[in-house]
């Protein structure tokens, strides 16, 4: 089947998101716009318009009412999903650089850079209390004064969130006090990106080292690395198979002195639990930042820096492989 693209944003594709159903996808780029389409068709539902620079993160509640985008305009925003209105604005000292909402939505976290003399803080606010949003204070702030934290995500249960930072260490902060649970480093270099699987016991985390590793979220214990040789700019888990996807090449800024063929933009398949690599999709001209399985397993969809969201639909083969160990 012929991949649906999307055509909604005029620069590269910061991060893509479903919702729990899956019948919606967000996309966010570095142009301002995030915004909202039909995932069977690939049809634009909408925008959500406020942001005036490049805008990060996206992330989307567990009943689809509220979004959270997270910009270089040192804000982070809550929108009514439906609407497009803006429910909330939080100035920050510094861009947002990941954000997410709880498992019960009530909770919303998100980090800030390290930069213009100001330190990187990972901020909790419980969209509960109307105080908090409106004196733009934080229940929670956690300074992260050695590295900067470069994604987040929530763990089982929203009682603590695992975030990887610069140096491709990984740590758990607890929401309630704050203080750091657990510590891991399994990467040399800077992780990108992390993504839960369906049922939050594991996360994948894809890193500048060429490499994306799977963890268990509670224990942060490292299952299974699978290579490549680009740096890895995202990765997630199959909800239905034993399959990761991954998406990378080289920086954005060295791709001009190589050809396409060379810079190896395909989304790459392995087997999580042999490590061996099984397939790979062609297709974005330039690297791919951002890959997400749809929560049904029946498609994925990859965001890359020619400002494309690309939605592929798996074959039916696809469902009947096995691999032969």
């Amino acid at each position: 089947m012929k991949p649906i693209l999307l055509q909604g944003h005029e620069r590269s594709i910061t991060q893509i998101k479903y919702n729990r159903e899956g019948d919606l996808l967000f996309s966010v780029a570095k142009d301002t716009v995030a915004n909202v389409w039909y995932s069977v068709n690939g049809e634009r539902l909408g925008t959500y318009n406020g942001h005036t620079g490049a805008v990060w993160c996206v992330d989307c509640d567990w009943d689809t009412k509220n979004v959270l985008t997270g910009s270089a305009d040192n804000s982070c925003r809550l929108w009514d999903c439906e609407t497009g209105k803006q429910l909330a604005l939080l100035h920050t000292n510094s861009a947002v650089r990941t954000c997410g909402f709880d498992f019960s939505g009530n909770i919303i976290m998100f980090s800030t850079d390290k930069q213009m003399g100001y330190q990187c803080y990972l901020n909790f606010f419980d969209l509960r209390d109307p105080q908090q949003i409106s004196d733009n204070q934080p229940y929670l702030s956690i300074p992260c004064s050695e590295q900067k934290i470069t994604s987040a995500v929530w763990g089982p249960l929203g009682e603590f969130v695992i975030a990887g930072h610069e140096n491709g260490e990984f740590n758990q902060f607890s929401a309630k006090s704050g203080e750091v649970l657990k510590k891991a480093k399994e990467h040399t270099k800077q992780i990108n990106d992390i993504q839960t699987s369906l049922d939050l016991t594991m996360f994948i985390s894809a890193s500048k080292d060429n490499t994306a590793k799977l963890f268990d979220c509670t224990s942060l214990d490292h299952i299974k690395t699978f290579k490549t040789e680009r740096p890895v700019n995202s990765a997630a888990i199959s909800p239905i198979m034993d399959h990761v996807v991954m998406g990378g090449g080289q920086e954005a800024m060295e791709v001009t002195t190589t050809s396409t063929r060379i810079g190896k933009f395909e989304a790459r398949f392995f087997h999580a639990a042999y490590e061996e690599e099984f397939g790979r999709v062609k297709g974005h001209f330039g690297p791919i930042n951002c890959v997400a399985f749809h929560p049904d397993g029946k498609s994925y969809s990859s965001g890359g820096e020619d400002g494309y969201v690309r939605i592929h639909y798996f074959d039916p083969q696809y469902f009947d492989f096995e691999l032969e160990a």
